[in-house]
């Protein structure tokens, strides 16, 4: 633990993974100023956290407007922050027409979110990418944090160029423009878990497509997954020690083919007409003419990534939460919200 609590800047504080983010930081007696598009959504991000902290941690908590794509704002609010903890980035469920209106924000973002902090003498800086940086389909049969997507490998998508992109972007300017920044990387796997409230991102609503029964098959598709507990766990754990600085940490738990979360789903949910046979890629590839959703993962058809969190297990003393329940997690909180 940290000798004093520290000032953190959230970025992107009303997503999925940065709302536990912020309950994590605030919770363990850090400030935290969390950074919103729109200052209309601070009630949201309020309400969100509230219910799992005493009201004097949420004395702890202010909110800032700052965008990814402007730079107004970003230094004054870099002002008197210990760490920046980087988690806006765009998350489609559909990828875009255009693979730049997702990889634009992403690395501008980034380095904009960089330079206002190194300007400000920020020291740390925790920065977070995805697997999707990493899994190459065809690659190592377990891979890790030495491994990097190949941009031009068949099927590559916007996001993961996106995330890949912002990630490199990072470490070259750590390396070429500010060596005295303290940088760590937390790269997740596909997150589910709970949500705090009922905006949870696109990865839970892969859990809430599963249980609509609105397709008929599933799929041969699957990724890694992690719970968002412990992936904001180890934002913290980053934040409050230095020693990860300089260092990438998958945060991932197993990995699950969908089918597989569907049959998660359906012991959990018999009364509902959850699908678990897995459908033929030929048929997956005839419906994505007509579904965007399905169209985006056409190419990875077939394809199970597998990544190693062996250093997040070792250097930061992470034991994660088992993949069945990070997806029973975030199915309790669909059929709460009544989908």
């Amino acid at each position: 633990m940290p000798s004093r609590p520290q000032s953190i800047l959230l970025t992107g504080a009303t997503g999925f993974v940065a709302k536990h983010v912020a309950l994590k930081c605030l919770a363990a007696g850090h400030r935290v100023g969390g950074s919103l598009r729109n200052l209309s959504r601070e009630a949201e991000l309020r309400a969100a956290l509230a219910p799992h902290l005493p009201p004097d941690a949420m004395d702890r908590l202010t909110c800032v407007t700052l965008d990814l794509e402007r730079d107004e704002g970003w230094r004054d609010a870099m002002q008197g922050v210990d760490t920046l903890i980087h988690t806006a980035s765009p998350f489609p469920i559909v990828q875009p027409k255009a693979a730049d209106d997702l990889i634009r924000p992403a690395v501008q973002g980034t380095l904009r979110a960089l330079r206002a902090a190194r300007a400000a003498g920020v020291p740390r800086i925790v920065l977070t990418s995805s697997t999707a940086a990493i899994v190459n389909p065809g690659g190592r049969p377990v891979q890790d944090e030495t491994d990097w997507l190949d941009p031009d490998s068949p099927g590559t998508t916007a996001y993961s160029r996106s995330k890949l992109m912002a990630e490199r972007a990072a470490w070259d300017y750590v390396r070429d423009e500010a060596k005295g920044l303290a940088l760590t990387v937390i790269n997740p796997a596909l997150v589910l878990g709970p949500p705090l409230d009922g905006h949870y991102g696109t990865s839970v609503r892969i859990i809430e497509r599963l249980m609509s029964g609105k397709d008929p098959m599933v799929p041969r598709i699957g990724w890694p997954v992690v719970d968002v507990r412990d992936v904001a766990e180890m934002h913290l754990r980053a934040a409050e020690d230095l020693s990860t600085s300089g260092k990438r940490y998958v945060a991932a738990c197993g990995s699950l083919w969908m089918a597989e979360m569907a049959r998660i789903l359906k012991d959990a949910y018999p009364e509902r007409r959850i699908a678990t046979r897995t459908a033929p890629n030929m048929l997956m590839r005839l419906m994505g003419m007509t579904d965007p959703a399905v169209r985006s993962i056409v190419p990875h058809l077939g394809h199970l990534g597998r990544v190693s969190s062996d250093r997040a297990r070792q250097e930061m003393g992470m034991s994660f939460i088992p993949p069945a329940e990070a997806v029973r997690a975030a199915a309790e909180a669909v059929a709460a919200a009544g989908k």
